[in-house]
């Protein structure tokens, strides 16, 4: 079971951060005053490898932003899954394969495992912004929607552009009947991906659950 008035309290929060992320999508850099430091465990990424990392996915995520027809629709499903794969480099060999055993854990529908190994990836490199999307998504599919929303804050504290992650707001939102904010969250990804028809197609059903209309 969830726990409404934490869960609602962390969405809250949550949903001013996305607020925030969507207005300066184009202009935010993921780490604007540079890397979060990362603990001394001699298992964290090399910053500058991460921060090439970043800048790699940021000239992809430019130029997803940009293709909004339906005509470009493949084109942006290509640059999406090159940001999505980019994401899942850390910069450590280490950190990638408890990334990996997270995500094989999911897809066996072991989330107690996965959940382990992305913990202890979160803690070794706090500033890999993948490890917590992942953790939110095996959090999620336990139905803990509390912890998956903490999680998905910390993404896009790293991350603002991160797509997937304010998709998975939303979805979460929208499961919690709060449909004004999924409605906003959905926006928000669709600014950072506009050619994604699901989510074109999710905004046009909560605009007519809601009566609102987002231009």
């Amino acid at each position: 079971m969830v726990d409404a008035r934490g869960t609602l309290k962390t969405s809250a929060l949550v949903f001013v951060l996305c607020n925030v992320t969507s207005a300066n999508a184009q202009e935010t850099a993921p780490f604007p005053d540079g890397l979060p430091e990362a603990p001394r465990t001699g298992l964290a990424p090399p910053q500058e490898t991460t921060r090439e990392i970043a800048r790699e996915a940021n000239v992809l995520l430019d130029r997803l932003a940009t293709l909004t027809g339906e005509e470009e629709g493949g084109e942006a499903r290509r640059l999406a899954a090159e940001i999505r794969e980019r994401w899942t480099h850390s910069g450590s060999a280490t950190m990638d394969l408890l990334l990996r055993r997270g995500r094989d854990a999911i897809t066996e529908g072991d989330y107690a495992r996965a959940i382990a190994h992305l913990t202890a990836l979160t803690d070794h490199a706090p500033q890999f912004a993948e490890g917590w999307n992942q953790r939110a998504t095996a959090f999620f599919l336990s139905d803990r929607y509390g912890e998956a929303l903490s999680d998905i804050e910390q993404v896009l504290i790293l991350e603002p552009r991160h797509f997937g992650a304010l998709t998975g707001l939303a979805v979460i939102l929208e499961r919690l009947d709060e449909r004004q904010a999924a409605l906003r969250a959905f926006e928000a990804a669709r600014a950072i991906y506009p050619a994604d028809p699901n989510i074109e197609g999710a905004i046009d059903r909560l605009e007519q659950q809601t009566g609102e209309r987002i231009l």
